[in-house]
């Protein structure tokens, strides 16, 4: 056997990995190969292979040499045990004579190494990136992707890049470009204090069938993602899942909830963390000529967003309804901003627990005048006041046994109750939807924060 150096690693973490950390610390498995050291005299007769973890930036080391399990077929095996969170870390390898020894022969390293939390990047077109428009967002240390390829690397734009692909199912058809995820990294990276490592599963114009193997069909999305958190280590902290477009036919969106919720559970099962964390988006508008069928469609797939956020633990919604598009349906990059600070303040509030103002303005209540031609709704999680930006406007619809109901006045009561005016008097059964539609009308945010409502649809009228 004849090795460049005297220590190879076979199995461990490549250049730029992040590793997943858990409460705090991660220990690395590692194993590979050694050879003598030519020339060696009597105290090499039974060397010891070492490793340990140096700080890149000070060179500080974070953990002293470690003897491994050498055995004298030539290979070696070993566990960092408890690896802070943390990084940019480099680990060293070296063949020694005997223990605690500071000077020996060199062995292979491993650059740019991070401990901390992986997040898959899944859903279609305005997860993978579609945003165009000059932005500043650029790569940054601590902030790593998988790419498509199997590898390691610093994350950059466009994070959904097919060059020599390894998963074929997710080979976007034309370039991909800005992307929410990247800054949202970046921002959550800040306030959690260790790196964040990206997997990138997602597809343009991918249906929820294929992320979904409790339903019938292919599920050739599901079977990638599992191969590429498997190559990226094994392990997630959670799932950014941005989609709903595809699946806007009428039959479909009246089954997206019950749909995605398997598709969580089996995500969990298959990853084997009931914990694993999901941030779902509630979908844009999109600039196409208007269709009772798909304004139904793309109400009920909102709905069923905003219900999800209820129905599955460890799950949460943010709006992208007052986004800027820079084509029909897909965000800006400027849009992609915004929505990478409104998705880390969430993940920050409800993964990780920080003490922050991070919900939505969302429904909690509807209520008829006594005379039957006002209603009016109540909103949770408003902290500072309601706002209405389009005053020409009214981004709610009103239906009941007899059909659409006219709204002839909406006067907002601060901070968190609107007041709707009726044309006529309520008949019957009512309900009240919010920013409906396809191409909905601007919808209310709170003030100061600038943080939309989330979209409702059918909510019923006391």
């Amino acid at each position: 056997m004849t090795l460049e150096v005297n220590v190879v690693i076979d199995c461990g973490p490549s250049d730029w990995q992040i590793v997943q950390q858990s409460n705090g610390v991660a220990d690395i498995p590692l194993a590979g190969r050694w050879q003598t050291v030519v020339n060696a005299n009597e105290e090499w007769a039974s060397p010891i292979v070492v490793t340990r973890v140096v700080k890149e930036e000070t060179g500080v080391l974070l953990t002293r040499w470690m003897p491994m399990k050498t055995l004298a077929d030539g290979t070696w095996s070993g566990v960092l045990k408890a690896v802070p969170a943390g990084g940019l870390y480099r680990l060293e390898t070296m063949l020694v004579p005997k223990p605690h020894v500071q000077w020996g022969a060199i062995g292979q390293a491993r650059h740019h190494l991070g401990v901390g939390d992986l997040w898959i990047i899944a859903g279609q077109s305005n997860s993978a990136g579609y945003g165009q428009g000059p932005v500043w967002d650029p790569p940054e240390n601590g902030v790593h992707l998988y790419h498509n390829a199997m590898r390691w690397g610093q994350a950059c734009h466009p994070l959904n890049e097919s060059t020599n692909t390894a998963h074929a199912a997710n080979r976007e058809w034309t370039n991909p470009m800005h992307s929410p995820w990247l800054h949202w990294a970046r921002r959550v990276k800040q306030e959690v204090g260790w790196p964040i490592g990206l997997v990138q599963t997602s597809l343009g114009g991918s249906p929820l069938v294929s992320w979904n193997p409790t339903e019938p069909g292919e599920h050739a999305l599901y079977d990638a993602m599992l191969q590429a958190v498997r190559g990226a280590g094994g392990q997630a902290r959670g799932v950014l899942w941005y989609q709903g477009c595809s699946d806007t036919g009428v039959e479909q969106s009246k089954t997206y909830l019950r749909r995605f919720v398997g598709a969580v559970k089996a995500w969990r099962r298959a990853l084997k963390n009931p914990k694993l964390f999901v941030l779902t988006v509630q979908i844009n508008r999109a600039f196409a000529p208007p269709s009772p069928d798909a304004d139904r469609g793309w109400s009920a797939i909102r709905e069923a967003q905003r219900q999800a956020a209820r129905t599955l633990d460890h799950c949460c919604v943010v709006p992208t309804i007052d986004l800027p598009l820079s084509d029909v349906v897909h965000n800006s990059a400027h849009g992609n901003l915004l929505l990478a600070e409104r998705a880390a303040l969430a993940t920050l509030g409800a993964a990780y627990g920080r003490p922050l103002a991070w919900q939505s303005p969302d429904i909690a209540a509807a209520r008829a005048g006594r005379d039957g031609r006002s209603v009016e709704l109540s909103f949770d999680f408003v902290t500072n006041a309601l706002y209405r930006c389009d005053e020409q406007t009214i981004p709610f619809a009103v239906i009941d046994s007899q059909g659409p109901v006219p709204i002839a006045k909406l006067e907002i009561a601060p901070p968190d109750v609107v007041k709707l005016t009726l044309g006529r008097a309520l008949e019957g059964p009512a309900t009240v939807d919010g920013a409906p539609g396809m191409n909905p009308p601007r919808a209310l945010h709170d003030y100061g924060r600038f943080q939309s409502m989330l979209a409702f649809d059918g909510f019923p009228i006391d």
